[in-house]
C-alpha cells in the first residue's frame, strides 16, 4: 500500500517559495509543489492567476475571521477540501466549470449534514 505514496515523484513534496501581494503588503508563501499545482488548477477554473486566488482567499479569510494565523496551512486545507469536495460530487470534475458559480451555502449545508451523519451527531 505505501508504495503508492513512497515511490511517488519526490518533486511533489519539495517546497517552493512564491512571493505575492496580500492586503497591500508583499509576502512569501512556502508550500509543497503538489499544493502549488492544485492552487493553479483552482485558480484557472475561475480565470485567475495563483497570485490573484491567494490574495482573494487571504482577503476573504481576513474578512470572515478577522485574522490569518497560518496562511500556508489554510492553503493546504483548501487544496484538500477541493479534492474532497470533488470526490463528494460537490465540485464538478469538469475543470471548465468555475468554482465561483457553485452554490457555496448549499454545498456547506450538505457537507455539514454528511459530517453529522458520519459522526452520529
Amino acid at each position: 500500500m505505501c508504495q503508492l505514496f513512497v515511490n511517488a515523484d519526490p518533486n511533489l513534496w519539495e517546497t517552493r517559495l512564491r512571493s505575492v501581494r496580500m492586503h497591500g503588503f508583499a509576502t512569501s508563501v512556502r508550500l509543497e509543489n503538489i499544493y502549488w499545482t492544485l492552487l493553479e488548477e483552482i485558480a484557472r477554473r475561475d480565470n485567475l492567476s495563483v497570485a490573484e486566488i491567494l490574495a482573494r482567499l487571504y482577503e476573504e479569510l481576513l474578512e470572515a475571521h478577522g485574522a490569518v494565523d497560518n496562511f500556508a496551512s489554510f492553503l493546504r486545507v483548501c487544496c484538500a477540501r477541493y479534492l474532497m469536495l470533488q470526490l463528494a460530487g460537490e465540485i464538478p470534475a469538469d475543470r471548465s466549470r468555475p468554482i465561483a458559480a457553485l452554490d457555496a451555502k448549499a454545498i456547506l449545508a450538505r457537507e455539514k449534514g454528511r459530517f453529522a451523519a458520519e459522526t452520529g451527531g
